[in-house]
C-alpha cells in the first residue's frame, strides 16, 4: 500500500472475519464458501471429517457447515433490537421464520428483516446440484435500530435482484441495495421502521465492480455527520484517489469529500460500500439481542424464555424443496415469485 493516510482516507485495516464496522452498522460477514456437489439432502457429497459439526467455521476444504449439522447455515435462533439484511451473490438461501414465513432466494436477491421486538429465523444454505459444485457467496450485514424502534413489529421484506436499482457506466456498474445518488433512486419499499427508511439518514448499502481501467465518482455524503465505509475485497488493485491499494482492506472514506475510485490492475475490482449517520445511542449486545441497556437485554432473554417470540412451526434445518426457484410465501400465505418464475 503506498501513501495511505490523508484527507480522504481516515483509516485503514485489514479484512478480517467478521468486517469492522461503525454506528448504525453493527456487524457485517462476507460467507464465501466453495461448496462441493449436494448428497442429495441438501448437504455436501464430501466427508465432514475436519468439520466442529455445530459450530464450523474454521473454513476446512473452503467450506464450513456454520451451525448445520446436515445442511449448511444457521438453524433457528432469535433476534431483537436491529435488522439483518442479506444480500445473495451465489447460491441459495431459504428462509423459515417463527411468524410461519418462508423464502428462497439468490442470485442478487436481498432480504431485509426488521427483528423488532423479537422473532426466530432460520438461513440455511441448501445444496441443490448434484452433479456440480454448489458455491455460496453472500454478506450479511447487521444494522442496528434506535431506541423507539427496537420493539416495533418484525417486518420482512425481499428485493428480487430484477427490481433493485443498478447503474452502469464506463466499465462500472453500481448496485444499489439502500440509498441514492445522482441518476439513480432509492430502492422502494424499504421496512417503515428501519434506520434507513429517512432519507435524511443517509444510510447507503452499495456493490461496485469495476473492470480494469474503469474508474467511478463516489460522491460527497451531504450531512457532516455520516461516516462512509469501503470494503475492497476482490481484485488486484485499487486507487482512491491518490493513493493506491494493493491489498485487500476496509477503508473509512471522508464522507463529505467526494473521491474518484479507479482499478490499475489487470482484474476486476469488487467493493461494498456501506454509509449512514450514526444513531448515536448507547448499544448492549449479547448474542443474537441488541438493546440500549442491560437491563433491556434481560428483559429480550426473559421474553424469549416465555414466548419463544412466536414458537418454531419449522423442522430443525428447514429446507424449501429440490428445485432451484425463488419464492416468498407471507405469514398469511400469500405467495410471491420474480417474474418468469412458476
Amino acid at each position: 500500500m503506498h501513501n495511505t493516510m490523508n484527507d480522504i482516507i481516515l483509516t485503514l485495516t485489514p479484512l478480517g472475519f467478521p468486517w469492522k464496522t461503525v454506528d448504525p452498522f453493527l456487524f457485517c460477514v462476507h460467507h464465501d464458501d466453495a461448496y462441493p456437489r449436494a448428497n442429495g439432502r441438501y448437504g455436501p457429497a464430501a466427508s465432514l471429517a475436519g468439520h466442529r459439526l455445530g459450530a464450523d467455521f474454521d473454513n476446512a476444504d473452503g467450506w464450513r457447515m456454520y451451525h448445520g449439522e446436515q445442511v449448511p447455515g444457521f438453524p433457528p435462533h432469535p433476534h431483537r433490537g436491529f435488522e439483518t439484511v442479506t444480500l445473495v451473490r451465489r447460491g441459495w438461501i431459504d428462509h423459515a421464520d417463527s411468524l410461519g414465513a418462508a423464502a428462497r432466494y439468490g442470485a442478487g436477491d436481498v432480504q431485509w428483516l426488521t427483528a423488532g421486538r423479537g422473532l426466530m429465523h432460520a438461513e440455511m444454505f441448501p445444496l441443490l446440484d448434484m452433479a456440480a459444485p454448489n458455491p455460496l457467496e453472500l454478506f450479511q450485514i447487521w444494522l442496528n435500530l434506535p431506541a423507539h424502534s427496537k420493539l416495533a413489529p418484525p417486518h420482512f421484506a425481499m428485493f428480487w435482484a430484477r427490481d433493485i436499482p443498478r447503474l452502469r457506466a464506463g466499465g462500472a456498474e453500481l448496485v444499489c441495495v439502500a440509498g441514492a445518488l445522482p441518476g439513480l433512486a432509492a430502492p422502494p419499499g424499504m421496512p417503515p421502521d428501519s434506520w434507513a427508511a429517512a432519507a435524511e439518514h443517509e444510510v447507503a448499502i452499495w456493490t461496485l465492480a469495476l473492470d480494469p481501467g474503469a474508474r467511478f465518482g463516489l460522491p460527497a455524503a451531504a450531512w457532516a455527520a455520516t461516516r462512509r465505509h469501503l470494503y475492497f475485497f476482490a481484485g488486484q488493485r485499487l486507487q482512491i484517489g491518490a493513493t493506491t491499494l494493493d491489498a485487500h482492506a476496509a477503508i473509512e472514506l471522508a464522507a463529505q469529500t467526494a473521491v474518484e475510485l479507479h482499478n490499475p490492475g489487470p482484474n476486476r475490482v469488487e467493493l461494498l460500500m456501506l454509509q449512514g449517520r450514526p444513531i448515536g445511542e448507547p448499544v448492549v449486545q449479547h448474542g443474537p439481542f441488541v438493546m440500549n441497556s442491560a437491563g433491556e437485554v434481560a428483559q429480550a432473554f426473559e421474553d424469549f424464555q416465555r414466548t419463544r417470540f412466536g414458537g418454531w412451526p419449522w423442522p430443525a434445518e428447514p429446507v424449501h424443496g429440490p428445485q432451484p426457484l425463488r419464492f416468498v410465501r407471507r405469514a398469511d400465505g400469500r405467495m410471491e415469485r420474480p417474474d418468469g418464475e412458476c
